[in-house]
């Protein structure tokens, strides 16, 4: 198995694979559709990630600051508040602002304009296969993990 040589703040890490890199890192997924809920959740935990689901967005923000997730997947049309005005309300808060979000939404025709617009990281049009899902978390994750690397420098 080919070993990665990942240089973090003068600290040489062996990396196996991206799948390593990232494992137990917490996701938290937000849907209102329970079935792809629980699909989405399975496939994260399979591919080594520690999951949490919530299908009610009135709790997500108490749930957030609670497990502080390193990634948030989160439906842009839920009832009480849509996606993409909680991912503003997210990054308006001074703790919770650096949490990657990738939005969801089987509506595709505004959905890259809709992330830009509320500060998401990415977005995903449903129905998705599982290499899509699992492809945007690892980008993101790498896009964060290089983004803090850059803030520590």
């Amino acid at each position: 198995m080919d070993k990665k040589i990942l240089v973090i703040d003068d600290k040489v890490d062996l990396i196996l694979n991206k799948k390593e890199r990232f494992m137990g890192k917490k996701i938290l997924i937000v849907d209102d559709e329970p079935d792809l809920l629980k699909v989405t959740l399975l496939r994260l935990k399979k591919a080594g990630y520690e999951v949490y689901g919530c299908a009610d967005v009135r709790e997500v923000l108490n749930i957030v600051r609670s497990i502080i997730p390193d990634l948030i997947i989160l439906d842009v049309y839920l009832p009480v508040i849509n996606g993409d005005d909680f991912t503003k309300i997210l990054k308006k808060d001074a703790k919770l602002k650096y949490i990657p979000v990738i939005l969801i939404s089987a509506t595709t025709r505004t959905l890259d304009e809709r992330a830009r617009d509320c500060g998401a990281d990415g977005y995903l049009s449903k129905p998705f296969e599982p290499e899509e899902l699992i492809s945007m978390v690892e980008k993101t994750l790498v896009q964060e993990s290089e983004a803090i690397s850059s803030l520590k420098r």
